[in-house]
């Protein structure tokens, strides 16, 4: 299997490369980051016309017909420079979910404008005091006048703050699990917006008897929401990579320039086998990261593969953003320094979607399914 990238992919990581390395050194990160909105519309104009946005989208809907590891090859060029915009949040996750389940009239409408960048979605799923995934939804559907009305908290809503309509979960009369379209300015629709630890922005949603319109024809979506969410997970471990990939980077230079003693720090032994062992386990992640992506290549979104893929990246990125910010010392942890948000971009991407335990959990509820294996 050739695991090297081609011409047109190598192209595509060089130019978004380029576009995000000129738009963000660390100090205008940081401003970009501290406005209200978050991030730089500028910039997202530029990867919509660059065709970014609609990678992950057929040219049917309107956009590229790329695969996905061109969506990946994106992602973690994204990790790379942290940059802010909500490209996972406000249109893989909820397109792929408008593509997966929406009908031919919901998709004509909405993909078009998420691919030019000019409308922002976001999806409403995660609710206060449940741990993903969650078993049963709190919030709920309730046919009226043609459509349906939403009650509900969703919490944490990524980049909710933010979006012009929502894609919302909700349990079905009948049971089951539906997702709905709501404006995010209709009537029974309160926003409180916030601030993550690693710089991003959210949204608590409230929903109290909001008008909704069900997302595709056929009620339940609960196959829909598995397929995405296992885009996602591959999405994620994309973009954990590039964050690795410099931090190990910012690490390594910073050993080769710090004195002590009248030496640089990559003259001491130890220091050097530790960031070899920062190196080990950056490949270990590349390796599933890969794994994961080359799953969706097959059209296959396992969970299983999922759950593999993110408990590597998962573990792989704590153990470099520990050791990267050991190995700076005080400066490390402080808000300057671009190591000490790298560390803190890897650990918010461990809580999304599942942390190790969760993934855990989904590997050995299905153990007893595995015969035994003989060399």
């Amino acid at each position: 299997m050739d695991f090297e990238l081609t011409d047109e992919q190598v192209m595509l990581r060089d130019t978004v490369r380029d576009l995000l390395g000129r738009a963000y050194d660390p100090e205008t990160r940081l401003k970009v980051t501290d406005t209200e909105l978050g991030w730089n519309r500028d910039v997202w104009n530029q990867l919509a016309e660059l065709g970014v946005l609609g990678l992950a989208f057929s040219e049917e809907d309107g956009g590229v017909g790329a695969g996905p590891v061109e969506v990946m090859v994106v992602l973690e060029e994204v990790g790379r420079r942290l940059a802010p915009e909500p490209i996972l949040d406000a249109v893989l996750v909820p397109g792929g979910l408008i593509v997966a389940a929406g009908t031919a009239a919901q998709k004509q409408r909405l993909l078009p404008e998420l691919v030019a960048g000019t409308k922002l979605l976001a999806f409403a799923n995660e609710e206060p005091g449940t741990r993903w995934p969650a078993a049963e939804l709190a919030t709920t559907a309730v046919p009226q006048g043609g459509g349906y009305v939403l009650t509900g908290v969703k919490n944490p809503v990524p980049h909710g703050d933010c979006a012009d309509e929502l894609v919302v979960s909700a349990q079905l009369p009948g049971g089951g699990l539906g997702l709905f379209l709501v404006a995010a300015a209709a009537e029974g629709v309160v926003r409180k917006p916030f601030r993550t630890f690693d710089g991003r922005r959210g949204a608590q949603v409230e929903l109290t008897s909001a008008p909704a319109e069900l997302l595709g024809e056929n009620a339940d979506a609960a196959a829909a929401l598995a397929a995405v969410t296992a885009q996602a997970q591959a999405a994620l471990c994309a973009e954990s990579l590039g964050a690795m990939e410099e931090a190990l980077r910012l690490t390594t230079e910073y050993l080769k320039t710090r004195k002590q003693f009248g030496v640089t720090l990559s003259k001491f032994q130890t220091l050097s086998q530790r960031a070899a062992n920062m190196y080990v386990s950056l490949e270990l992640a590349r390796s599933m990261s890969l794994y994961a992506s080359a799953a969706l290549v097959d059209d296959v979104t396992d969970p299983v593969v999922a759950a593999r893929a993110r408990l590597q990246v998962g573990r792989s990125a704590r153990h470099i953003g520990q050791e990267a910010i050991q190995m700076h010392g005080g400066i490390g942890i402080t808000t300057e320094y671009p190591v000490s948000h790298y560390v803190a971009r890897l650990t918010a991407i461990a809580r999304t979607l599942g942390g190790d335990l969760e993934h855990l959990r989904v590997l050995t509820a299905r153990v007893a399914g595995y015969t035994l294996v003989e060399f």
